[in-house]
């Protein structure tokens, strides 16, 4: 079975994070986009701690497609360095159809 991968990433609003999630699985890109309520934030930026308000988004993909989503969510994010995480899915304690149609959308 192909691997499963979850992209994790955060937007400065709902709006924007939606769009994108929805033209990733459009594209086929995604299987699926989860946008999440708000977070507060809380980092160090050009040595400034930093509070933001931000939405994070999960994007569940195939390993053979998670570099295309990859840029194509760094093409589309606002962010001078966007956070995207890429979290690989363990087939063993995973739901085996689940991943199997995550590898049929993408």
């Amino acid at each position: 079975m192909p691997e499963t991968v979850i992209l994790y990433t955060t937007w400065p609003d709902a709006e924007k994070a939606e769009a994108v999630g929805a033209e990733a699985v459009a594209e086929r890109l995604a299987a699926c986009a989860n946008i999440f309520a708000p977070i507060t934030s809380v980092y160090r930026w050009e040595g400034a701690i930093e509070r933001a308000r931000e939405i994070p988004m999960t994007l569940k993909t195939s390993a053979e497609a998670a570099p295309a989503l990859r840029d194509f969510v760094r093409d589309r994010h606002p962010y001078e360095v966007p956070c995207i995480l890429a979290i690989r899915a363990d087939p063993e304690l995973s739901e085996g159809a689940y991943l199997a149609w995550v590898a049929a959308e993408t």
